[in-house]
C-alpha cells in the first residue's frame, strides 16, 4: 500500500481534520481554505470518473462528460481494479443517502 509512504503524524492531523467537519457547507469552506480550485475539482473529477467506471462507461463517454484525461481515467481504473476498495465503498455510501 503507497499510503504507508505517507504514513504520520501531519497526514493523521489531516484527516482527523476531515472527520471533524460536521456538514459539506464545513467541507466546502475547509476546502476552499485548504486546498486550490483546482486541487478540489481534481479530486471531484476522480470520484466522478469513477462513478461512470462503475456504471460500465466508456473512456472516450468520461473524457467528454468530465474532461478527464485517460491518463486519469486509467489511474482511476487501476484503484478500481488493484485498490483498497475505497472508490466503491464511498460511492456505495453516497448513493445509499
Amino acid at each position: 500500500m503507497q499510503i504507508e509512504k505517507l504514513r504520520g503524524r501531519e497526514l493523521d492531523q489531516l484527516f482527523a481534520a476531515i472527520l471533524s467537519l460536521k456538514d459539506i457547507e464545513e467541507c466546502y469552506r475547509f476546502f476552499d481554505d485548504l486546498c486550490t480550485i483546482n486541487e478540489i475539482q481534481s479530486l471531484s473529477q476522480r470520484l466522478e470518473v469513477a462513478r461512470m467506471l462503475k456504471e460500465g462507461k466508456t473512456y472516450h463517454k468520461i473524457e467528454t462528460e468530465t474532461g478527464a484525461s485517460t491518463a486519469t481515467i486509467s489511474r482511476v481504473k487501476r484503484c478500481l481494479n488493484f485498490g483498497n476498495d475505497t472508490y466503491e465503498m464511498v460511492l456505495d455510501r453516497i448513493k445509499e443517502k
